[in-house]
C-alpha cells in the first residue's frame, strides 16, 4: 500500500486544475485514462493492484496504489476536491457500488461510472450516479451495426438516432447534394465529407461526392443503416 499522506498536497494541487480522477486502472480505467492525458487533462490514477499502478507510473499525472471503497483514504487523497471523477471498476460489483456510494455522499460534481450489465446500473442510478457507461454493452451493439452493413464506423447518439462513416454511395457521385434530395429519398442528412487531403469538412449543398469520398450521415438508426447498404 503507497503511503497516502505523501500524496495529499500533490492531489489537492492536481484537484485545483482541469483534472479528472479515474478509479480502476484495468483495460476500460488505463485505456480512458491515457486518453485524457493525451487531451490535456491531469489524471490521477487509483487501483488496488501494484501491477496496474506501475504499469501507468510516469504516464499520469499521478497515480497511486490505495482501496477507493474506504472513506478514509479518499479523503486522504483529496478526491472531495474533485469535480470528476470515473469509477472504471466493474467486475467487482461489491467495491464498485461502495466506491460509487462514498463519491456520492461526498457531493462530487461529476461522476461516471461502469457499469458490467443493466442490474449493476440500476444500482448505481439508484445511488444516483450522473452518468454510467456500459462498454461490453455499447461496443456489443456498435460491432453489431458494422457486420450488418458497409458502414465503416457507428455511434448511437441516443436511442434510435445515430451517427454513421461510411463510403458515399455510388449513384451520388458527381452531383451536388441540392440536386440529390438525400433528405427526401433517404430521409438522412449528410453532415461532413472529406477533401482531396483526407481532411474532414462539413457540407453544404455545392457539395459534389467522389469516388472513395468518407462521409458523415445522421438519421435514425433504420434509416442510416438503409443508406448504408446503397450500391
Amino acid at each position: 500500500m503507497a503511503k497516502l499522506l505523501n500524496f495529499r498536497n500533490d492531489t489537492r494541487g492536481l484537484a485545483n486544475a482541469d483534472s479528472v480522477a479515474v478509479i480502476g486502472l484495468g483495460r476500460f480505467g488505463e485505456s480512458l485514462a491515457l486518453e485524457l492525458m493525451k487531451s490535456g487533462t491531469n489524471v490521477l490514477g487509483i487501483d488496488t493492484l501494484e501491477q496496474n499502478v506501475q504499469a501507468l507510473n510516469g504516464e499520469l499525472t499521478q497515480v497511486v496504489r490505495a482501496d477507493a471503497s474506504n472513506r478514509e483514504t479518499l479523503e486522504q487523497l483529496s478526491i472531495q476536491e474533485f469535480d470528476r471523477v470515473v469509477v472504471a471498476v466493474g467486475s467487482h460489483l461489491q467495491s464498485s457500488i461502495l466506491c460509487c456510494s462514498l463519491l456520492v455522499s461526498m457531493g462530487i460534481p461529476q461522476i461516471w461510472a461502469k457499469a458490467q450489465d443493466d442490474r449493476h446500473g440500476l444500482i448505481l442510478e439508484q445511488l444516483g450516479i450522473h452518468h454510467i457507461v456500459y462498454p461490453e454493452k455499447d461496443m456489443g451493439k456498435r460491432v453489431a451495426h458494422l457486420v450488418r452493413g458497409s458502414l465503416m464506423d457507428y455511434l448511437e447518439v441516443d436511442p434510435g438516432y445515430a451517427m454513421v462513416k461510411m463510403t458515399a454511395p455510388a449513384q451520388l457521385h458527381g452531383v451536388k447534394l441540392s440536386d440529390a434530395g438525400v433528405r427526401n429519398k433517404f430521409r438522412v442528412t449528410i453532415a461532413a465529407t472529406t477533401n482531396a487531403a483526407g481532411e474532414w469538412v462539413n457540407t453544404d449543398g455545392n457539395t459534389v461526392l467522389h469516388t472513395g469520398d468518407r462521409i458523415l450521415v445522421l438519421g435514425s438508426i433504420a434509416d442510416t443503416e438503409k443508406f448504408g447498404r446503397l450500391p
